[in-house]
């Protein structure tokens, strides 16, 4: 059968577009556009930002020489044209499925995937590195870092910009300018973009510029060939100067980020270049597909979606996590006037749309800066307020030292709450929350908690809003309840676990004590050992620090077995931090088996089957406790 993509489905790596005309490049970018589009309305992703950058892409790997020169790309939202232009297209359709290509770049994925990325504001700094490893090297190819309007506002990209300045290396910085992020940009230097995107006189003098150039004889017109956009700042009036000049870079743009020929142009001269230069493009998230164009957050990262209707059909469902939080932070706000909430450019994937419409006084949007809003948080909390800071907790990783020395060591009751907590699926090792229980416990002064389901998570959110002791943390998974908990609860209380069921026999018996995510699967796998003649004592912990140790040893006591089940890595995770107490209490001969995320990097899949791959699932539970049980009996 005939490929749909006559020209894409030829290209092995960009090098083969260097034998294509201008005319068949634009065929080429239609055809990327359109695999986007047939593929990710069966897989799911991130649409609208992909649709955006397709020309970009093009034009860059036709004009650079792809290998040697390097692309470095900040987070995988803009690079799925790229992994099509690196002869993906036969497995594009595997996107962000089990064991297929990744929503993001990975080195192990394919040789041009030059750095991983998962996390904004990473490309700048990454790609200085290559040119700086370059010119020790001695060798000569060119080293582009592609970042985003949102992520160039990162504090790191400033690091590198300024670094960069200062250098003076061969580098290219290329701005995908599309207005946004995920949500709307916010800040000064969002507003300072727009006033540069507003500026005509710079198109005109690009276009002036390239007349003056083209009239000159040669072989002036080959000496000036490469400054043809360049050349705006010399005949541009002073207050056409920006930023990016004052630190060293060579300002060209702002340029249509869908202008083929022109990117074609722009790219085939700054490649001759060999000094720092900041590529400004100008893109439309969602580019190609107009409901997307309309509405480029809701199609930013989509479920299967069908390409006629337009629609994506999400299935009812109970309410998750996030919308709980949500609803409880509204709550007590309702209830407490210094209740503020903070997000770091995430205010639907944390759920706090509702509450900035609400409360828009008392609703902050750092942008893409979790360093900044947890001691922002640390500083609304030393003046009094009571701040909910709503932070995925694959990104607290990077407000680490923010946690420990501005808010923990100055015991500063800053909220934190924390999405997306244990594995997280489609989008993988980058964004999976494997990690929180094991870098904040070490924190002291902080205090850690983990809900059963939906309903415990608002009851902790209000216990949080009233204690003013400590900084606080609660992490919850992406999803819904487990609809096979029972409904019975007992008040939330400083270090204090739920027992949910006890067992009725000590011979063989065993202790299954389970935190947040897991504690359905305890339960479930409770239910499955009582048909087996095995008795089980389940304990929802609620807290990881401080551990309610005294139920956990009672409960171990009689039953002589105990299993800890958690979705966070096993080093220096909850279960560690048991058997740790256990031993404390004198109780180091009973069998403990610590059921965890191993300790390694899971790859992407739906949420059922990576976590029965670490084998967190009822099924293994229960053969868990079969092996403690029989060990007994064998001894």
């Amino acid at each position: 059968m005939e490929s749909p993509y006559r020209y894409l489905s030829q290209i092995v790596q960009p090098s083969d577009l260097h034998r294509l005309t201008d005319k068949e490049l634009q065929e080429v970018a239609d055809e990327v556009r359109n695999a986007i589009l047939d593929n990710v309305s069966k897989t799911g992703g991130h649409l609208s930002s992909n649709l955006g950058t397709v020309e970009l892409t093009v034009a860059m790997y036709a004009a650079y020489s792809v290998p040697p020169d390097k692309v470095i790309w900040d987070t995988g939202h803009q690079a799925y044209p790229h992994k099509l232009l690196t002869g993906r297209l036969d497995r594009f359709e595997t996107l962000r499925k089990y064991k297929g290509l990744s929503g993001f770049l990975k080195r192990d994925e394919h040789e041009l995937d030059v750095f991983g990325a998962g996390h904004a504001g990473t490309a700048i700094s990454a790609a200085l590195g290559f040119a700086a490893s370059r010119d020790l090297l001695g060798t000569k190819e060119k080293v582009i870092a592609v970042t985003g309007d949102a992520a160039i506002a990162s504090g790191m990209s400033w690091e590198a910009l300024n670094h960069a300045g200062e250098m003076q290396s061969d580098f290219a910085v290329v701005l995908n300018d599309n207005r946004m992020s995920i949500a709307p940009n916010v800040g000064a230097l969002t507003n300072y973009l727009s006033k540069l995107r507003s500026r005509p006189q710079l198109q005109s003098l690009a276009r002036r510029a390239r007349t003056v150039v083209e009239k000159m004889p040669d072989p002036v017109t080959r000496m000036a060939a490469g400054f043809r956009h360049g050349i705006t700042h010399y005949l541009a009036p002073h207050e056409t100067g920006t930023i990016f000049e004052e630190i060293g870079f060579e300002y060209i743009g702002p340029v249509d980020g869908h202008d083929l020929p022109t990117l074609l142009e722009v790219f085939r001269n700054i490649r001759e270049l060999n000094f720092p230069v900041f590529v400004h493009a100008i893109t439309v998230k969602g580019k190609g597909y107009p409901v997307a164009e309309e509405d480029a957050r809701k199609w930013h990262g989509v479920i299967p979606f069908d390409l006629e209707s337009n629609e994506m059909v999400k299935a009812a469902g109970p309410v998750t996590f996030t919308q709980a939080f949500g609803d409880a932070a509204i709550e007590a706000a309702d209830a407490d006037p210094k209740v503020v909430a903070i997000t770091a450019a995430m205010p639907d994937g944390t759920g706090l749309t509702k509450f900035q419409k609400a409360y828009p006084g008392r609703y902050f949007d750092t942008g893409i800066a979790e360093q900044h809003a947890v001691t922002f948080a640390a500083g609304m909390a030393a003046n009094g307020m009571k701040p909910f800071c709503a932070i995925y907790s694959t990104f607290l990783q990077r407000g680490f030292d923010q946690v420990l020395h501005d808010v923990c060591i100055q015991n500063l009751p800053v909220r934190f709450f924390l999405d997306r907590a244990g594995l997280v699926g489609d989008d993988g090792p980058t964004h999976h929350g494997a990690f929180d229980i094991s870098f904040l416990s070490l924190i002291p002064n902080i205090v850690l908690l983990a809900p059963r389901d939906t309903t415990e998570l608002g009851e902790m959110c209000r216990w949080m809003a009233g204690f003013d002791e400590h900084p606080t943390a609660v992490r919850y998974p992406r999803g819904s309840s487990d609809d096979r908990l029972p409904e019975s609860r007992s008040p939330i209380a400083l270090g204090r676990a739920e027992v949910l069921r006890v067992a009725k026999d000590r011979d063989d018996a065993v202790t299954l004590c389970a935190l947040g995510s897991m504690v359905g699967e305890a339960w479930a796998a409770a239910q499955a050992l009582e048909g087996l003649g095995i008795e089980a004592t389940v304990i929802n912990a609620r807290f990881t620090k401080p551990i309610d140790a005294e139920t956990i040893c009672d409960s171990v006591r009689q039953t002589g077995r105990l299993i800890t089940i958690e979705e966070n890595v096993q080093p220096g995770g909850f279960g560690e931090m048991v058997r740790r107490v256990v031993q404390e209490a004198g109780l180091g001969h009973c069998p403990h088996t610590v059921l965890a995320i191993p300790d390694q990097f899971v790859e992407h899949g739906a949420q059922a089957l990576i976590r029965r791959d670490c084998g967190l699932c009822a099924d293994h539970i229960v053969k868990e406790a079969e092996q403690l049980v029989n060990a007994r009996v064998l001894h």
